[in-house]
Order: structure tokens, then sequence, then C-alpha cells
């Protein structure tokens, strides 16, 4: 092979690329347009992102790379309020499980009939919900989630909640001041927290199907992981090392999901 033609060869392999991880976007029920990226091919899997987070998040974490080299097709929505999705600024944009909603027409729109799915942190909280709603999920993966987000009246919600209207505090103060020097939308945060999506216990209990509940062996940020894991039929508790903002990008959090979900 010439060196020209080499060349033309690598630049279309580079373009090629560089389109499979582009964002697309469609319009959810409410005409909030939600991004997201569809890559790979074979059974399809869905990540959902924590709080302050974005679908890029999940680029360069060993999971994505593992998940993409064992042939799945890997699905990565922006939460509305989140990434390249529409902010909405109204109350009613985030009530009534909004998040929910967008993630169940995504699917639709993709025509995807089963999936696979993992969250971490605040993706977690929005995947057990859409557990309760969802019959097309055949496995679940909650990462750095404990049992304390069942409670309607979680004292950390509300405290984050509030932070994100103005009342911040020594522990919330972090986070806002990490908010801002990304230039996230306050508003959009502090509605994303006040109507953030809760399940209870009974409705986890309902649930059949395989979820494996993951946590770092030094996160204990939303409550007991083990309480968690056994609101469910079929749950199992795994411990990684790691602390909650860093586990779900090590090789430990990879290797047990992808065990998994094999």
């Amino acid at each position: 092979m010439s060196s020209r033609y080499f060349l033309f060869f690598l630049l279309l392999v580079i373009l090629s690329q560089t389109a499979i991880s582009q964002s697309n976007k469609f319009e959810s029920f409410d005409g909030v347009q939600i991004a997201y990226t569809d890559e790979g091919s074979g059974e399809a899997i869905l990540l959902l992102h924590g709080f302050i987070n974005s679908r890029k998040s999940w680029d360069k974490t060993a999971l994505k790379k593992g998940l993409l080299n064992a042939g799945y097709r890997v699905i990565i929505p922006d939460l509305r309020g989140n990434g390249d999705s529409d902010n909405p600024q109204s109350e009613k944009a985030y009530k009534d499980n909004a998040e929910v909603k967008d993630v169940l027409l995504l699917m639709n729109h993709l025509n995807i009939e089963k999936y696979k799915a993992v969250g971490y942190s605040r993706g977690s909280i929005v995947l057990a919900k859409l557990l309760t709603k969802d019959e097309s999920i055949e496995k679940a993966v909650l990462g750095g989630m404990g049992i304390d987000f069942t409670n309607a009246d979680w004292d950390r919600r509300i405290m984050f909640a509030k932070a994100f209207d103005g009342e911040v505090n020594e522990i919330t103060k972090g986070a806002v001041d990490y908010a801002k020097s990304i230039n996230a939308d306050l508003r959009s945060l502090h509605l994303q927290q006040k109507f953030q999506p809760i399940t209870s216990i009974d409705d986890l209990n309902k649930i059949k199907i395989d979820v494996l509940v993951i946590c770092g062996d030094q996160d204990s940020d939303n409550g007991n992981a083990e309480e968690l894991s056994k609101t469910f039929k079929n749950g199992s508790l795994k411990r990684v090392p790691g602390d909650h903002n860093g586990t779900y990008k090590t090789e430990g959090f990879s290797l047990s999901v992808l065990q998994f979900l094999d």
C-alpha cells in the first residue's frame, strides 16, 4: 500500500471513529431535547451518569472500553439539565419522573426491545425508578448507592436541593463551587434534587431481575449498600476499592460489572 493510500485509509478510520462518538438528539415528551451517544453494535446496554455530570463522565473509563470490546452497543444519554441536553427552568419539567420518561422514550426511539443498564450515583437513583417502569431491562447495576434514596425525606437530597438554591453549607460548598467552575446550570441542579425520583423499598422488593449493587470500600455517602442489595429478590453486593467520586472509573468496577452482565 502506497503512503498516499495509507494516509487516506487512516483519515477514513479517524473520521469514522469521530462520527461514531458524536452525540445525537431526540425530542422527549415535553419538547426537551435529550442528547445521547450510541456506539458499538450487539446487545444494548444503557449507562446513566451521576450528579453534576454528563455522558462524557463515562468516556475513557475502563467500563465503557470493556463493554465496547466485549461487543456491546453502548447507549449513554445526557439526563435533562446536563451536558448537551436542554436545561429547562420550570419545576414542571422535572416533576413526575421526567428523567425516567426521557430514558424510556430514548430506548423506544432507538427501537430497543431488550437491554441491560448501569447507573452510578444519581444515575442509580434514576435507574432504580426505571426498573419499576420498564420490563425491557434484563439485568441492572446500581453503582455508588446505598439505601437512603428510598426515603422521601432523605436529608442529603433536601440539603443539596437547598444548596443549589442558595443555601450552601460546609458539606455542600465543594459541590456548588465545582458546578460553578464548569458553568453548570444551578437552577436545573436545584430542580433535579428537588424532584429526584423516589423509589420505595416495597417497589424495589417487586423487581425480579438480577441486580448488582456495587460500591467503593471507602464510599458511604448514600447509605448502606448491603441493605439496598437485600431489597431485591435477586440482589447481590460487590465492594471494590475506591471512594464515591472515583470508583466507577476503576478496573475493579469494570471487571465486576462485566462479570455480572455476562
